[in-house]
């Protein structure tokens, strides 16, 4: 593959050309990237695509391009979102009206907001304004599910036989009475440890859930009061801090540098600017910078907003709805279990009758009754009673081991369905990072110095050193021009949650590893500031800093072009130098070596005020306008990032061995995604048309700028081209993608409750490279499962055996039902348990080979309808021998064995 590669950009989404210049036009419309290092081969050259010929409608499918799936989508799937707000598009007056409520433009915090009285009406009207928990069912109803598998199904009916034998001929089948118990005993103990062990993992969960923010300042009648979360209604006003969930979706009417957190939503690590829009935001509600979705997290600044939306209907409890609308998914094993339930089931019921027809004939010369019960004898010699407990049992050991590596296992089927993955698709932000942003390289003195380890840094950068020169300076300026606040402050710095920015928080985070944060803010106390806005792009600081030539000192930072204008001087050598023309061709190779790795990158620069012009008790004035932000010291460059956590590029390097394709799914723009990818050996390549079955054939995968609906369907693409798929997520708009995936995996720390809810594991930790501890133990405990049921299966030869001769030869009956029984409970299950703590014949094996094929996802899959197409047994082998007979004769069968596969994609 060569080096420079080409990333085409098809529409997941609606055009988005805020990043044009970041990249060249491409002729045939795609973006292209000089790739600085050539992506890592894949571990032992394999292919991990699907090896199969296509059926005529899974290439229609796979070859429907997404505009034609838009129409053809069902009208369920994300009904609604975003398409039941509009407010944002009315200014706030509009709104107010709209709403009922009334409001002060001039002065928000004497608006009149609801009456009591209304807003208790409203209450009564709309309900509590809390999301409607997902449809549970009862523990009865689970106990239910679980004792109507197909085995324990097999195993009641069996005891029932027998009590219909027992009411027939009560003296010769005495016996029975203990075998039909025991039989229907054995169901009800199954289904019971089945049960036992989902209740345990429903419990913790439980203690997780915490749906709401507890409170809120709302304006009531003319006053301000704090009420519970639950309580708001439409038409209230609220006012919003940094530091504060958004208790419902507001629109507002007042705000002072409010931004933030939508990752949770759209799954963008940015914070987004929110300001007042007088004559409304007429665009989709999720880029209105006017509205605020609930559960959102302020970062910064203060406001007041007029509630549209509440419980249910907000924007998060609308995408919640939409995990509701997917039914559970059998898992691999639960379906290979059916089908070998059905084998064995067969088996026994035509042996049965085999037996009578012969018994009654022979042995047994015409009695009913005693044929009947000995070809019972012959069933349950053939159904291996015991193996719903040992399959139980193995899982739910194997699911303690994985929570002592903090993984919460929700179903335990989940448990080896982790180990059949053959796709597993992730989110970026809070999954694959570690959702702060974090300092990693700095740029003063001419010198570029890393701040953070980083994969990606160059060998020549050094890492930077306090002494050096510029670096005490940064480290003032990202200490000093500062609007954080801590959530306490009577704890040591690193263990402080920082409030605000995420660009703010990192530089502070930073100040303060590297000197004393709260000495330093003590000792130089602030006399003015002009915090950061959007439309100058930077803030200003002036604290009591003595100098040579005054008593205070003036810091800036902000966007590097804005900064570099107001700078007529440069700090060199520890002295302010004159900007030249070198100057800036340095400063611009610094400033791009930065932004191509997608950090983002914020200037500082500083002016020592002189006494004689400004003294200590100068009075700096808005309105007058007498502060200086012309001909200031240029210091430095800071560049920041949301960096991967530590594991994630070992692990998916393991993954990837293992194997299992790993596929990148986020909100965030495509840039980010790909220095991210990079980072972490998830590269990057072209692919020009909208071709599922070849863009999901790619090792690795990047789709970027990705909403709930694109996310599920990509889940649903993947699912009909033969993957287990399996989705790991934090957000709540992963919840679809998580319910609908064959296993969901979410997290636990930074994990919403709707994801928790719709996911089958949980990593309590957030640690994604308990993935791969999970894969390892999913496949150890799929090989010791097989071979604790072969162990359990072939024991019934000897059991039956002895019944043929009884038959055919004059011999005693060898084996009575109550007796194979004893066998099969009391003596072969705990042999077969003991397969659980079998190690692997080699740990290296378990992670090297390719995932098995599970049989289940031999079926065809309608993605629009979203049902599995079925076949009978004939049908299928006759498919699959018409199948094999025309690969040879088709282009795609020779395509695929000589053309070389290009590796990954990037699809926006």
């Amino acid at each position: 593959m060569s080096t420079e590669q080409t990333l085409e950009k098809v529409g997941m989404d609606e055009p988005d050309d805020r990043n044009t210049n970041q990249a060249n036009a491409h002729p045939t419309g795609g973006i292209s990237f000089a790739d600085p290092k050539p992506p890592p081969n894949n571990p032992g050259g394999r292919d991990l695509g699907l090896r199969r010929e296509l059926t005529q409608d899974e290439k229609q499918l796979a070859n429907a391009g997404y505009e034609e799936l838009e129409s053809k989508m069902k009208a369920t799937e994300l009904k609604g979102v975003s398409a039941d707000i509009s407010e944002h598009k009315l200014s706030p007056q509009q709104v107010a009206e709209a709403m009922g409520t009334s409001i002060t433009l001039s002065n928000p915090s004497s608006s009149a907001g609801l009456t009591a009285q209304e807003a208790q009406s409203r209450l009564a009207r709309d309900g509590p304004n809390q999301l409607t928990p997902p449809k549970k069912k009862s523990a009865l109803r689970k106990y239910f599910d679980a004792l109507l598998s197909l085995f324990n199904v097999l195993l009641i009916l069996a005891g029932i036989l027998e009590y219909v034998l027992l009411a027939i001929d009560f003296e010769n089948n005495k016996a029975n009475e203990y075998l039909g118990a025991i039989l229907i005993a054995v169901a009800f103990l199954n289904a019971f440890i089945e049960w036992y062990q989902g209740q345990k993992a429903d419990a913790i969960l439980a203690s997780f859930l915490s749906m709401m923010p507890p409170s809120c300042k709302i304006v009531r009648g003319g006053e301000i009061s704090s009420i519970p979360a639950q309580e708001l209604v439409k038409g209230d006003v609220v006012f919003i801090k940094m530091g504060d969930k958004v208790p419902a979706d507001l629109v507002l009417f007042s705000a002072s540098d409010v931004k933030v957190d939508n990752s949770s939503l759209t799954g963008e690590s940015e914070p987004q600017e929110r300001a007042v829009l007088l004559e409304g935001d007429p665009v989709r509600p999720v880029e209105a910078r006017n509205l605020l979705f609930n559960s959102t997290l302020v970062v910064s600044g203060e406001g007041f907003g007029i509630v549209v939306r509440t419980g249910d209907h907000t924007f998060i409890g609308q995408i919640a709805g939409l995990t509701g609308g997917e039914a559970d998914n059998k898992s691999p094993l639960a379906q290979e279990i059916d089908d070998f339930v059905k084998i064995i089931s067969f088996i026994a019921i035509v042996t049965a009758i085999i037996f009578f027809g012969v018994g009654i004939g022979t042995t047994y010369k015409g009695k009913i009754a005693a044929t009947v019960t000995f070809a019972v004898s012959v069933l349950v010699a053939w159904v291996p009673e015991g193996l719903p407990a040992t399959v139980t049992l193995l899982l739910s050991i194997a699911a303690k081991r994985m929570a002592k590596a903090k993984v919460l296992v929700k179903d335990l089927q989940g448990v080896e369905t982790l180990g059949a993955l053959t796709m597993l698709a992730t989110d970026k932000t809070g999954t694959l990072t570690r959702n702060q942003m974090t300092v990693t390289a700095m740029w003063t003195n001419l010198k570029m110095s890393s701040a953070f380890e980083s994969h990606n840094d160059e060998a020549e950068v050094q890492h930077f050193k306090k002494e050096d020169l510029g670096v005490r300076e940064i480290l003032d300026i990202c200490t000093l021009c500062s609007k954080v606040k801590f959530d306490k402050m009577d704890i040591p710095f690193e263990q402080r949650e920082i409030l605000g920015d995420a660009t703010e928080s990192g530089l502070t985070r930073f100040a303060g590893k590297n000197l004393e944060f709260d000495q330093v803010r003590e000792k130089h106390p602030e006399t003015y500031s002009i915090p950061f806005n959007s439309t100058a792009k930077w803030a200003l600081v002036v604290v009591q800093k003595p100098h040579a030539n005054g008593d205070l000192t003036l810091y800036l930072k902000g966007a590097p072009e804005r900064v570099l204008d107001r700078c007529s001087h440069a700090l060199v050598n520890g002295e302010s130098v004159p900007i030249t023309e070198q100057f800036k061709t340095q400063y611009g190779e610094a400033y791009q070596y930065m932004a191509s790795r997608g950090h983002r990158v914020i200037a500082c620069a500083q002016l020592l005020l002189p006494s004689a012009q400004f003294p200590r008790d100068f009075e700096f004035s808005k309105k007058d306008d007498n502060c200086p932000t012309q001909n200031l010291c240029f210091v430095g460059l800071v560049s920041l990032e949301d960096p991967p956590k530590h594991g994630v590029r070992e692990a998916i390097g393991q993954l990837r061995s293992a194997g299992i394709k790993v596929v990148m799914v986020t909100g965030d723009h495509p840039l980010t995604a790909e220095a991210i990818a990079r980072k972490i050996t998830l590269s990057l390549v072209t692919r020009k048309s909208w071709e599922w079955d070849t863009i999901l054939n790619k090792t690795e995968i990047v789709f970027a700028r990705t909403s709930p609906k694109h996310k599920l369907e990509i889940v649903k693409r993947a699912q009909a081209l033969g993957h287990i798929v399996g989705v790991t997520g934090d957000g709540v708009n992963d919840s679809p993608a998580l319910k609908k995936a064959d296993l969901g995996i979410a997290m636990n720390i930074s994990g919403s409750d709707v994801s928790k809810e719709a996911a089958n594991m949980i990593l309590l930790d957030d640690n994604f490279a308990s993935v791969v501890d999970g894969v390892r133990e999913g496949r150890l405990i799929f090989t010791n499962l097989k071979r604790s049921i072969q162990y359990t299966v072939t024991h019934s030869v000897p059991e039956v055996i002895p019944q043929l001769l009884y038959v055919i030869v004059p011999i005693p009956l060898p084996l009575s039902a109550i007796l194979i029984l004893v066998i099969d409970l009391g003596f072969e299950l705990f042999a077969a348990l003991s397969f659980a703590w079998d190690c692997p014949e080699s740990s290296e094996v378990l992670m090297t080979t390719m995932p098995r094929n599970p049989r289940t996802r031999t079926n065809q899959m309608d993605v629009e309808a979203g049902n599995e197409k079925t076949q009978s047994r004939v049908g299928k082998a006759v498919h699959n021998v018409v199948d094999t007979v025309k690969k040879p004769f088709s282009k795609w069968w020779w395509d695929d064995l000589l053309e070389k596969s290009d590796g990954e994609a990037l699809v926006d």
